[in-house]
């Protein structure tokens, strides 16, 4: 068998690290390069991704597909496709199945293929530096991933050629990539502020002992949010300037939101920043204007602070499930490329009353973590003590009831494995089945959460409130939900492993499989 890695799938940036006799490599590409931008650029006979597809964003933005991952597992109706589609230079369209789909082209593909390019550019990069194949690897994803983004994932996995031998929450990672090599026994919080999502989690880290204890998170808040809030406000300046709309301009507003990044950039290290585009815009006949503007930290700040505030939120909200406060924390790691910037640096430092620790990269901890554990599950090195994980449930697990409300059976940060059970009854005289609808999420009412799966359990035709019918949610170590209905009269039995699907079926996954066929251009020089 070739060598399991850790694969760090980020939404702006993605990571590659492997264990070698004890020591954590993380993996560069033939320049050097630890990270690669999670950029897939389409030509018209070859595919590249990373360093080189990120270029071609201002030259083929239609060509040219960014932050899939918000894409990955959602459904078409979901307010961030909707959010995504109205920003992106790539068509959105509602695929079959009722997921969203790219359209790159004329072509289209699900983001979980977009995913596995990605993937397979990391699988390469690892083996031409280690000299391996390497065929399995353990990916992460964030805390706050429901099942169809995590099922998703795997599915792009398995396209790309590399076994997903588990699926790791970011924070968990990251907590173990800061407890490796180390005796230590304390509380952290690993505030995670990535390109695409939020989170956060509260671990208990004992030697080789990690249990989260409460975890929360955005999928929606990330790096991405960020440059968008700021590009917002660089074409209203620019709109007052021209006197011109630019809504509907693509050109101007992949402009402004590059400029908003590359300023974001800056300004981690500089007071201010010289926003200078000398052709921002050009007329129909064809006269240029150019935009130059000094962005600030004081003016950015204010720009941003709703976001940050937002994460802070959550942090606050966090603690409250953990049933701790700030004193109990003993350490705060910050993981995800916006935790360089000195805003949310300062802000989580004020929040837990502490500096942060520094000893993990932000950039590489995640990909680090993975790694560790895909050495844990595949070594069969006995002198070596294998980390224990003890997780949490991210979302609640509930089934419908009348009038398509919830009833929470199982609620988020309950710690798995568990089993809860639950009576129901029947609502209609003389009815004769009841559909057990299983549902994931927060939201009262059965149309705000994401169904995960159903069944339909013959009853005895009787008054309405004579039959009784016990549920029961079993979650095993590794997340499989099962679901039991026993009704109370004849004793009968009904149930159902939920396996959640992402976007494409098994059959387009199959189809769809690539391998080391994928990003052709990459194979590096002898």
């Amino acid at each position: 068998m070739g060598l399991a890695v850790g694969i760090d799938l980020g939404t702006s940036n993605s990571c590659v690290a492997c264990v070698r006799g004890g020591q954590v490599i993380v993996c560069e590409d033939n320049e050097g390069r630890r990270t690669q931008p999670s950029v897939v650029a389409f030509g018209s006979r070859s595919v590249v991704v990373g360093h080189r597809a990120k270029k071609q964003i201002l030259h083929s933005p239609e060509g040219t597909v960014t932050s899939s991952k918000r894409l990955i597992g959602r459904r078409f109706e979901d307010a961030e496709v909707q959010r995504m589609k109205s920003h992106s230079a790539f068509g959105v369209f509602r695929g079959d199945n009722g997921d969203a789909r790219l359209r790159v082209h004329g072509k289209s593909y699900a983001p979980e293929e977009i995913s596995a390019h990605v993937l397979s550019h990391m699988k390469r990069i690892a083996e031409a530096q280690l000299g391996e194949t390497v065929d399995r690897a353990v990916i992460t994803v964030p805390a706050y991933f429901n099942d169809p983004q995590r099922q998703a994932t795997r599915d792009a996995a398995q396209i790309a050629g590399l076994e997903c031998i588990r699926i790791l929450n970011e924070p968990t990672a990251a907590a173990l990539a800061y407890g490796y090599t180390r005796s230590t026994k304390k509380r952290i919080v690993v505030y995670d502020l990535g390109g695409g999502t939020f989170d956060v989690s509260i671990l208990r880290v004992d030697g080789d002992l990690y249990e989260v204890i409460a975890t929360a998170g955005d999928t929606l808040l990330g790096g991405d949010d960020f440059d968008i809030a700021a590009s917002e406000e660089l074409i209203k300046l620019f709109e007052a300037q021209t006197k011109q709309s630019f809504a509907d301009n693509r050109t101007v507003r992949l402009r402004m939101r590059e400029a908003a990044e590359l300023a974001k950039i800056a300004l981690s290290e500089a007071e201010e920043v010289l926003i200078d585009l000398p052709s921002a815009w050009r007329t129909v006949q064809g006269v240029d204007h150019s935009f130059t503007y000094t962005l600030d930290r004081h003016t950015y700040a204010r720009w941003v602070l709703p976001l940050v505030q937002k994460t802070l939120a959550i942090c606050e909200e966090t603690m409250k499930t953990a049933k701790m406060n700030m004193r109990h924390i003993d350490a705060v790691l910050l993981v995800g490329g916006m935790t360089r910037y000195p805003l949310v640096r300062e802000a989580a430092q004020h929040l837990f009353g502490r500096v942060p620790d520094t000893s993990v990269n932000p950039d590489e901890a995640i990909a680090v973590g993975a790694a560790i554990q895909a050495h844990t599950l595949t070594s069969t090195d006995e002198s070596m003590a294998p980390s224990v994980l003890l997780d949490v449930t991210s979302q609640s697990l509930s089934i419908r009831t009348m009038g398509g409300h919830c009833d929470v059976l199982i609620p988020n940060n309950t710690p798995i494995p568990t089993e809860h059970s639950k009576v129901f009854h029947t609502a209609v005289d003389q009815q004769t089945e009841v559909r057990i609808a299983v549902y994931q999420g927060e939201g009262r009412q059965a149309d705000m959460n994401e169904l995960l799966g159903q069944f339909v359990m013959e009853v005895p035709p009787m008054p309405r409130g004579q039959v009784r019918i016990r549920v029961t949610f079993s979650i095993d170590a590794d997340g499989i939900v099962q679901v039991r209905a026993v009704d109370s009269v004849h004793g009968q039995e009904a149930s159902i492993r939920i396996e959640a699907r992402g976007g494409m079926s098994p059959e387009e996954v199959k189809q769809a499989h690539f391998g080391s066929v994928a990003d052709q251009d990459l194979v590096p020089e002898k």
